[in-house]
C-alpha cells in the first residue's frame, strides 16, 4: 500500500506538471525553445550549442554519425555540424539528450540496467521508424526518428523517480499503463513535444497493428514490436512478430543506423 500511494503521489505531481527535472538539461531545454522558434537563426543556435560543451560534443558526434555523414566526410566544428544535421534533426538529439540525463542520475543498479535497456530500445525504435517511414508507411522520416527517440520519455522518468523509491516498479501489475500515459504527457509537454508527436506515442498503449501500417502511430508501432531490444517494460503483446512487413535487408539497415545513432546520443 505504501509503495502505491508513492506512486499515486508521483503521478499526482504528473498531473499537475509538478516534474523533477535534473538541473543539467536546462541549457538543452533552451535550445529546444528557441529551435521551435520559426523565426530561429543559424547563428543563435551555434551559440546556444557551443555554450554547453557537452551539447557541442553531441552536436558533432551526431553529424559524424553514419545516419547522417553518408558522404563519409568527417565534420570537427559546431557550426558545419549544425548545417549538417539541420534544425529539426538537432531538436530531436535535444530532446534525446534530455530523455538520457533521467537514466543518468540513478544509482540503483538493477534500474540502472533497465534504463540502459530502454535506452537501446529506444534507439532501436528511433532507426527503425526512420526506415519505416521512408520504405513503408509514407510518414516524414525526420518526425518518425524524433517520435521514436522521446517515446519512452515517460518510462525513463519513472524509472528515475524509482531510484528515490526503493521498490516502486516491482510487480508494477495493471496500474502502470495508464499512470505511465499521465506522467508521459506531461513530461512531453515540458519537452514542447509538438502534440501530433505525442497523440501517436500516447495512442500506442493497447494499440494493434492493421496491415498495411500508414501515419506516426502505426509507424512507431511497428518499430518497437520489431527493435531488437526490447523494452523493459515491454507486454507479450509488444514483443510479437510480425512477419513480412519489413524485409530483412531494411532490418539489418535500421540495426546498423540504431547502433550508430545510440553511440552518437549517449551522454
Amino acid at each position: 500500500m505504501e509503495k502505491l500511494r508513492d506512486y499515486a503521489q508521483i503521478v499526482e505531481q504528473a498531473a499537475r506538471g509538478e516534474l523533477v527535472f535534473p538541473t543539467s538539461v536546462n541549457a538543452v531545454l533552451r535550445l529546444q525553445l528557441a529551435l521551435a522558434d520559426p523565426d530561429c537563426e543559424l547563428d543563435d543556435v551555434v551559440r546556444k550549442v557551443l555554450g554547453e560543451p557537452l551539447l557541442a560534443a553531441r552536436t558533432v558526434a551526431l553529424a559524424n554519425a553514419a545516419v547522417f555523414n553518408r558522404t563519409g566526410v568527417p565534420i570537427t566544428g559546431v557550426r558545419a555540424a549544425v548545417q549538417r544535421v539541420g534544425f529539426r534533426n538537432l531538436y530531436s538529439m535535444a530532446a534525446a539528450m534530455v530523455v538520457r540525463q533521467f537514466g543518468a542520475r540513478i544509482r540503483d543498479d538493477g534500474l540502472r540496467r533497465q534504463a540502459d535497456q530502454l535506452w537501446r530500445h529506444t534507439a532501436h525504435t528511433a532507426a527503425l521508424a526512420c526506415v519505416i517511414a521512408r520504405k513503408l508507411t509514407s510518414t516524414d522520416p525526420d518526425t518518425a526518428l524524433f517520435a521514436g527517440i522521446v517515446h519512452e520519455s515517460g518510462g525513463f522518468y519513472l524509472l528515475s523517480r524509482a531510484d528515490e523509491t526503493p521498490g516502486l516498479l516491482d510487480q508494477p501489475g495493471e496500474w502502470l499503463g495508464a499512470a505511465q500515459e499521465i506522467i508521459s504527457r506531461e513530461v512531453m509537454k515540458k519537452m514542447a513535444i509538438p502534440e501530433p508527436v505525442s497523440q501517436a506515442i500516447v495512442s500506442l498503449r493497447g494499440a494493434t497493428l492493421t496491415p498495411p501500417p500508414i501515419g506516426l502511430r502505426d509507424t512507431l508501432l511497428l518499430a518497437k514490436r520489431l527493435a531488437q531490444v526490447p523494452s523493459p517494460f515491454a507486454t507479450d503483446e509488444e514483443g510479437a512478430a510480425l512477419d513480412g512487413l519489413i524485409d530483412d535487408d531494411d532490418r539489418r539497415e535500421a540495426a546498423a543506423e540504431a547502433i550508430s545513432l545510440s553511440s552518437a546520443l549517449l551522454v
